[in-house]
């Protein structure tokens, strides 16, 4: 009996170091990442493109824990994120800040060791980014937080392509962009139905501070900048027709959605059906677009 209760305590423990990772969003990482490697001029050996996916992916869960160990106060107030480990009550935090560092340190170096310091550089700055100047500096003190603090998510498929190139070019960098303005519709639509919950955690996320009328006005806005992003590597000749059509189909829907958030004045968070439905697009944005242009590389070269 008390080996079976040990047995099953080592898995609860290991299923929440899981969750100090955040899954569900590193899944997006990763597959962004894998993106911009696939789509990258060249080629590279499997198992060094393998790695790069894992070192990007543990610097990923790295960031997460980070975010998780000094978040816990306001997790335990929220309530979509009362259930995670630290504000549980299933976990120390002594537990996530060693296991976000030391995951930090071995994705960077494996990625250095493994694939190239330059992508190990980019890789140590996004985990840098999202774990000190957005978690600690930015959550709290600014409704700019996740404008600024969403290059720390820009950053994967640039990772992927620099893995294969080891240089820098335009095409990286407007993948960066898409994510970069991608980020504040895609969060701002969230905070606009679970507003209360920020508010109530002292968070100063847009909504909360510059009301929700003013809020979806700048989705709407970024949008806009979002599509021009989007379409600019077709524009430029970087990719062919198979992104392109795809890209300027996606945005037009996605600036679509927001223009109805902009127009909505609903406050109550069921009622918000445009808000809720400009969320779910706007992974499913993210993930056919990037399909897109590997696709595109796949036809065109």
């Amino acid at each position: 009996m008390t080996t079976a209760s040990t047995s099953l305590s080592n898995l609860a423990s290991a299923k929440d170091l899981f969750a100090l990772t955040k899954p569900r969003v590193m899944s997006l990482v990763i597959f962004t990442a894998l993106c911009g490697l696939l789509a990258a001029p060249g080629t590279v050996h499997p198992v060094i493109g393998f790695t790069a996916i894992l070192a990007i992916s543990l610097g990923a869960g790295a960031s997460a824990a980070l975010n998780q160990w000094y978040e816990h106060d306001i997790d335990a107030v929220m309530k979509r994120t009362r259930t995670r480990p630290l504000p549980a009550g299933r976990m120390e935090r002594e537990t996530a800040l060693h296991f976000g560092i030391g995951l930090s340190f071995f994705s960077v170096l494996l990625m250095g060791l493994a694939v190239n310091w330059l992508s190990a550089a980019i890789l140590a700055f996004a985990i840098f980014f999202y774990a000190v100047a957005y978690t600690i500096w930015l959550k709290r003190s600014t409704p700019q937080n996740i404008v600024i603090g969403g290059a720390a998510g820009a950053f994967p498929p640039m990772i992927g392509w620099t893995a294969v190139t080891g240089d820098i070019s335009v095409m990286p960098v407007l993948l960066f962009a898409i994510i970069f303005f991608w980020t504040p519709p895609h969060f701002w639509a969230l905070a606009l139905f679970v507003n209360s919950d920020y508010s109530k955690a002292g968070v100063p996320m847009m909504p909360v501070v510059a009301g929700r009328q003013s809020t979806r006005r700048q989705i709407f806005g970024y949008s806009l900048i979002l599509a021009i992003c989007a379409i600019a590597p077709y524009a430029l000749g970087a990719t062919g027709l198979v992104y392109g059509v795809a890209a300027i189909i996606l945005s037009l829907l996605f600036s679509a959605l927001s223009f109805q958030v902009m127009i909505s004045s609903t406050s109550e968070p069921g009622e918000m059906v445009e808000e809720k439905r400009l969320f779910k697009f706007s992974i499913f944005y993210l993930f056919v677009l990037f399909a897109a242009l590997v696709a595109d590389r796949m036809v065109f070269g």
